[in-house]
């Protein structure tokens, strides 16, 4: 998302700045108001959360709604990785796609953010069976061995759909995360999907066309529902529903440190171009942070 708005390709929603950046970690240095939900916040307190923009910068003002108490045993650099990823990890597991315990998932881009967040919340919900999928194989033994995913696949090298298939014997995945969509991705989706499953699409890395001979027919006969979703774009209304079901998922592992947040470099944030470089090199396992210093 950063990469796009950078340049000029991503819809801004009409709240949001021209400043980048959407998480954040620091502490509240004032309160503006007396409402509700400000309550619980006081000044000095330590926090992180998610804005609709801004968040490139020393100071941001942010709706109390989507701010949320650090943890004592997390970082302000671990913090900042958490409020995206695990957000929408949140939104496309369980508001869109309905896990439910003992389903099968199949995650995209298993190193990315939101799928290491999504492995994590995936498994302590109880999923059965969670699968992959990622371009090296030093990727796919880290979302195995490191975040307890089943098993992964190299789209490189191997039809993902043939393989959720072979291990499922023909059941197929229930929760079907996917940022991709072109390049066969959805025909493949289809195919490896489960009856009553549910599609849930994130992105259009892949490109927003396919050229691929969808059997479209997999829809009606398997029941499986497709539904795109959106995070940045959401009300502060729903965007406090996503951060109070975080809070209730992932907020005791957290307290307890027993989540991984995975951060793949820290900088500061004056080598903010070396930390678009590093991003757009696709070579990143979990975030990136820049420390306002």
């Amino acid at each position: 998302m950063d990469l796009l708005q950078r340049e000029g390709k991503y819809p801004l929603p009409p709240q949001a700045p021209k400043t980048m950046g959407v998480e954040f970690s620091g502490k509240i240095e004032k309160v503006y108001n007396e409402a509700p939900e400000i309550e619980s916040f006081k000044v000095g307190d330590e926090v992180f959360g998610l804005a609709y923009g801004g968040a490139y910068a020393e100071r941001i003002a942010v709706s109390a709604k989507m701010i949320i108490h650090k943890p004592k045993k997390m970082s302000f650099e671990e913090a900042a990785g958490v409020p995206e990823a695990w957000i929408t990890a949140t939104q496309a597991l369980f508001l869109v796609g309905g896990f439910k315990k003992g389903e099968r998932v199949l995650l995209h881009a298993g190193a990315s953010g939101v799928s290491i967040a999504a492995i994590q919340l995936a498994k302590n919900a109880g999923a059965s069976e969670i699968y992959v999928t990622a371009g090296s194989q030093e990727k796919i033994d880290f979302c195995v061995k490191e975040l307890g995913a089943t098993a992964g696949f190299n789209y490189k090298t191997q039809d993902f759909a043939e393989e959720v298939l072979r291990l499922t014997d023909g059941k197929g995945v229930d929760v079907i995360v996917d940022y991709i969509v072109g390049q066969g991705y959805l025909e493949k989706d289809l195919r490896c999907a489960a009856f009553d499953s549910r599609i849930v699409i994130l992105a259009m890395m892949g490109g927003a066309k396919t050229e691929d001979k969808i059997d479209v027919g997999q829809i009606l006969r398997k029941r499986i529902r497709i539904e795109g979703s959106t995070l940045r774009s959401r009300t502060p209304e729903y965007q406090q529903l996503l951060r109070d079901r975080l809070v209730e998922e992932a907020m005791p592992r957290f307290e307890e440190a027993s989540f991984n947040i995975v951060i793949e470099k820290v900088f500061s944030w004056k080598e903010i171009i070396k930390a678009h470089q590093l991003m757009e090199s696709n070579q990143t396992k979990g975030k990136i942070i820049c420390v306002v210093d």
